[in-house]
């Protein structure tokens, strides 16, 4: 790519009902601190509401995504039962970040998950999700994040990003269990949670449980997937993935 170009990064929404001004309406959003993430760090954000259709053209174009955070995925997308505390399922947006998800893998589209993110990679992949954590754990006050160590695995493409381990944002009620396949897991809790997963061949391909895009004073994996993004890409090491549906 031109190196003067800002990198153009997708982030992925929600489509819920909100309010502003007189109106109250259905509405496609994303917190603001993701976009203020990936300006920062270099990025062009785009923002990819749940849509129906192809999504291969608009990837093409994208220089890299970013997987946000959001609302519990549908059990039924990793075989499970639903536990009474997973939140009601929001089909449309599942469909659609699973489709950029797998068109980005194939692609070697630099991605960052986030939170739902990163459970959205192990899914795609194969993997499964612990549905609720133990109450008061990683998510102890509404609306309030959760500061913690995770522990990093030497070598891993996040401890070259943030180094042996970090403090960092949590606010969540579910978590990986099985792991997906060829997923790495990367870094955990000290109560043995995973906290982020990569999968190796990839350009770029990084999930966190925990939400970066809280703390401005850490950009570091932002920029990490903006210099990914940077790169040119090696399609021999984007070769089809089994996924599920």
């Amino acid at each position: 790519m031109n190196p003067d170009r800002r990198p153009l990064i997708g982030i992925t929404s929600y489509q819920d009902e909100a309010a502003w001004s007189v109106w109250r309406q259905r509405a496609s959003l994303v917190p603001q601190t993701y976009v203020d993430s990936v300006a920062a760090a270099g990025g062009t954000p785009v923002l990819l509401p749940p849509q129906p259709g192809d999504a291969g053209p608009l990837l093409d174009a994208l220089d890299g995504l970013v997987l946000a955070g959001g609302p519990d995925i549908d059990p039924a997308r990793y075989a499970a039962e639903a536990d009474p505390r997973t939140g009601p399922p929001h089909q449309a947006r599942d469909d659609w970040e699973l489709t950029l998800l797998r068109g980005a893998l194939d692609r070697d589209l630099p991605v960052l998950g986030v939170c739902r993110g990163m459970q959205l990679l192990n899914v795609a992949l194969g993997g499964t999700l612990r549905q609720h954590l133990p109450e008061r754990s990683h998510q102890i006050v509404p609306a309030e994040f959760v500061r913690r160590r995770v522990d990093v695995e030497a070598g891993s493409r996040l401890a070259a990003v943030l180094g042996p381990a970090a403090e960092v944002n949590c606010y969540h009620h579910q978590a990986t269990d099985r792991t997906g396949s060829g997923l790495r897991v990367t870094a955990r809790a000290d109560d043995g949670t995973v906290e982020a997963l990569e999968l190796p061949g990839q350009r770029f391909a990084l999930g966190v449980q925990w939400h970066p895009e809280t703390d401005p004073d850490d950009p570091r994996l932002f920029r990490a997937l903006v210099e990914a993004s940077r790169l040119p890409a090696d399609h021999a090491s984007a070769r089809p993935r089994e996924t599920t549906r």
